[in-house]
């Protein structure tokens, strides 16, 4: 009887960790990395068993899962927390509000991050930390220089309010799509362009049908790995301060390989020839960011102005400058 008790008690603490991209990715990479801190630094107290690629639950039924304890630890994309109920995730989807990871991190590992995280809690979800995937180029089979120039033009979009307000205040028609169809939807002309962080665009092979690439960096795309609370609240405080530790430390590789992928993958495109690179001069972006300003007001009421604000006093943005 005694034995068999000791047993029970050293069974390990299972982390299922779902996600939805390959494992050669930024995030699949960062989660990864996190097993294998974590079940080092609890002395194999911890037991994180990954799931990439959709093989337990498809990006809609992730969060349903999460609530009912069926996986404890997820990485969705930042945009998936407005229709949870907490819209001001879709700052992060706002143009030209970051200029560069420095200021993006400001953000993201300071405490305007923190407070939003924090507000998912009423929601039965822990946030732990931000991972990237990297800011966005777009892309066309026309050179796209002067907002004048996507006047018209069909582009692909995630579902979001503030991406189609993005995409009109250029002048844009947006098309909601999956992400999967987008390729023979550039293809056959379906849709004119779109717009990816590079490691998308070049493991997509949509930089195979799309003569221009515009390096606008004119948006972000992250993720936020979260937790579900009851199960992290009831951790021995021992295993969750190691836990803490080894998520930190991981933030830190997922967002140097998802700097160091965009990178190469521009190079990959470059080098292919099938595109043709527009670098945007100081005036032009100055006109691109003009021009897509009226979303961020035009969003205060959904995101919150204060957060937009509070933002900009990080970042040192100021939109009368423009």
């Amino acid at each position: 009887m005694l034995a068999g008790g000791t047993a029970v008690a050293q069974q390990p603490i299972v982390i299922k960790f779902s996600h939805v991209v390959a494992n050669d990715t930024p995030k699949g990479k960062g989660a990864d990395h996190f097993k294998k801190l974590a079940e080092e630094r609890t002395k194999g107290r911890v037991k994180v068993e990954v799931y990439p690629n959709s093989q337990l639950y498809k990006d809609k039924e992730e969060m349903e899962a999460l609530s009912l304890g069926a996986v404890q630890m997820l990485a969705p994309s930042l945009a998936k927390f407005g229709p949870l109920g907490v819209p001001a995730f879709e700052v992060f989807d706002l143009p030209f509000i970051f200029d560069s990871y420095a200021e993006l991190h400001k953000v993201t590992q300071g405490p305007v991050g923190a407070a939003l995280l924090a507000r998912l809690e009423p929601k039965g979800i822990v946030g732990l930390a931000y991972w990237d995937n990297g800011f966005k180029v777009m892309s066309a089979n026309k050179a796209l220089k002067a907002p004048a120039d996507f006047k018209g033009l069909k582009m692909r979009i995630q579902s979001s309010k503030v991406l189609d307000g993005q995409m009109r205040s250029l002048g844009a028609n947006p098309q909601v799509m999956a992400f999967s169809e987008v390729y023979q939807a550039l293809q056959t002309g379906v849709v004119d362009g779109t717009e990816n962080p590079p490691s998308n665009l070049y493991t997509q092979k949509m930089h195979e049908v799309q003569k221009f690439v515009t390096l606008s960096d004119h948006g972000y795309l992250g993720y936020a790995v979260i937790v579900n609370k009851k199960f992290w609240d009831g951790l021995p405080a021992d295993v969750r301060t190691a836990l803490e530790g080894a998520m930190k430390d991981s933030t830190k590789y997922a967002n140097d390989i998802a700097k160091e992928e965009n990178d190469k993958a521009l190079e990959a495109v470059k080098k292919s020839g099938k595109s043709q690179f527009i670098t945007l001069s100081a005036d032009e972006k100055k006109a691109w960011k003009k021009a897509t300003l009226k979303v961020h007001t035009d969003s205060e009421g959904r995101i919150g102005k204060d957060l937009i604000q509070s933002i900009y006093k990080e970042t040192g943005f100021d939109p009368s400058k423009l």
